[in-house]
């Protein structure tokens, strides 16, 4: 496949991987790819994630603690644990938003690679150089109303305090962030919704990128270090999506051996 960036090489599509799912990417109505999309990131971007995070908390010990004196200092706010939670929400939608023909399939497959790519690498650091999350103390549970109670358990009880940095929540918020606008810019840019969505959109990331301190789930350190990441994953897919572009999707599916 032609390079036609410096990081192209780091972003090339898997051939066989992904050739399956694009040899159905017609049937259910054009359905069948997307829900295929849902679960490959299912299986290869939540189970990672969970699974290193219940062996960091079971077996590991921090190796570097990244908390500043900030950390402490930041409020607790409790009802921003509402936009910290609407993360979960991304997925589905950058689904629904997809475009249904093959440049739209071929762009969802190199930012779902992206995705489980950078998860991988980020489990993998959590195992090597774990780091807890030892705020929670911070937490008045007796200042919350009913609804925040019901969220905050719910984000404790599936996610251990480990896996400080980089923060997964916020690399996967802006690249998912980034691929919806893309797409809104150019297949909805006439609708009248599009621009509150897009506005409504970047103000949840950067609620979200605020509510990751003040919910007490994360350090500044782990901000700081997932928008860096998150952000260059989304230079570095920039090549790839260059050629969906000038290639086109057939040509380019043909390239990378999937077709």
């Amino acid at each position: 496949m032609t390079n036609e960036g410096p990081l192209s090489r780091l972003t090339t599509p898997w051939g066989g991987f992904w050739a399956p799912s694009w040899s159905r990417r017609e049937r259910w109505g054009g359905m069948r790819f997307p829900i295929e999309m849902f679960l490959i990131g299912l299986f290869l971007v939540v189970a990672p994630y969970l699974i290193s995070n219940s062996i960091s908390h079971q077996y590991l010990a921090t190796v570097w603690d990244p908390e500043m004196a900030l950390d402490r200092q930041i409020p607790t706010v409790y009802w921003m644990v509402l936009p910290y939670t609407a993360l979960y929400l991304f997925y589905p939608v950058t689904l629904v938003l997809s475009p249904r023909d093959d440049r739209g399939r071929a762009e969802l497959a190199v930012g779902m690679q992206a995705l489980i790519s950078v998860t991988i690498l980020c489990t993998s650091f959590h195992l090597v150089m774990p780091a807890e999350v030892d705020l929670r103390d911070q937490l008045d549970w007796d200042s919350m109303n009913a609804w925040q109670v019901a969220l905050f358990e719910f984000i404790h009880s599936s996610d251990n305090p480990w896996n400080s940095w980089p923060s997964l929540h916020i690399v996967h918020a802006y690249f998912l962030t980034r691929v919806m606008t893309m797409w809104v810019d150019r297949e909805y840019s006439e609708h009248a919704l599009a621009k509150p969505f897009l506005v409504l959109l970047w103000l949840e990331l950067v609620l979200l990128c605020v509510s990751i301190m003040t919910t007490k789930q994360h350090y500044a350190f782990d901000l700081v270090t997932g928008m860096a990441l998150g952000h260059l994953v989304w230079v570095m897919c920039q090549p790839t999506l260059t050629l969906v572009e000038s290639m086109g999707p057939h040509a380019f599916a043909e390239e990378a051996g999937w077709a």
